[in-house]
């Protein structure tokens, strides 16, 4: 999936607040939870992140997602991270 394509369908979706991210390297953070859903596209290298204690790994031109109020934490790898991330409010 292109970066414009996932523009398109999250706008379609009600999504909003799009932005870029650079994320630094760094170890798994604490689990927590968003009180809005999280869809983003990894555009740079990788991400990890554990739902349910189940590690996912995902790589560039791979879409994430995170429900409202699903527990998770993330590890940004060795060479950090870009990401396109939109939050949907409820």
């Amino acid at each position: 999936m292109t970066q414009a394509d996932l523009e398109a369908q999250l706008k379609s979706d009600g999504y909003t607040h799009l932005e870029a991210k650079t994320l630094d390297p760094r170890p798994s953070n604490t689990e927590y939870a968003h009180d809005y859903d999280i869809r983003g596209l990894v555009l740079d290298v990788g991400l990890y992140c554990w739902q349910a204690d189940q590690p996912v790994s995902y790589r560039a031109g791979q879409v994430f997602a995170v429900p409202a109020g699903k527990k998770h934490s993330e590890e940004i790898g060795p060479e950090g991270a870009r990401i396109l991330v939109a939050r949907k409010y409820h």
